[in-house]
């Protein structure tokens, strides 16, 4: 597999968890994130767009396959069973590898 390629791991959930994921994405070894509010409708209904705990957010996470999985596995066994939470990964290709 090409340097260039890299894992995105996609993070939707709720804006009250923000920034102890935000810990944790760090203290297992991700160089940087993107945040961003979020808003749609799932299996707990409506979501709204405010920036407050009521919100969603987006987090993407891009990283080596290996700690994309350890972040991945961590939010899962933590958050999932108490909080509304989506996690997905994918390939992309990245135009800069020595920043992850």
């Amino acid at each position: 597999m090409s340097d260039n390629i890299k894992k995105l791991l996609t993070i939707v959930t709720e804006a009250a968890l923000e920034n102890i994921l935000v810990k944790d994405i760090e203290r297992l070894g991700a160089q940087g994130y993107t945040i961003t509010d979020a808003r749609g409708k799932g299996g707990r209904g409506v979501r709204n767009a405010a920036w407050d705990a009521n919100g969603n957010i987006r987090i993407e996470v891009i990283s080596d396959a290996a700690i994309a999985g350890q972040i991945a596995s961590h939010l899962k066994e933590t958050y999932y069973a108490n909080y509304a939470m989506i996690l997905f990964m994918s390939d992309v290709e990245v135009i800069r590898p020595e920043k992850f």
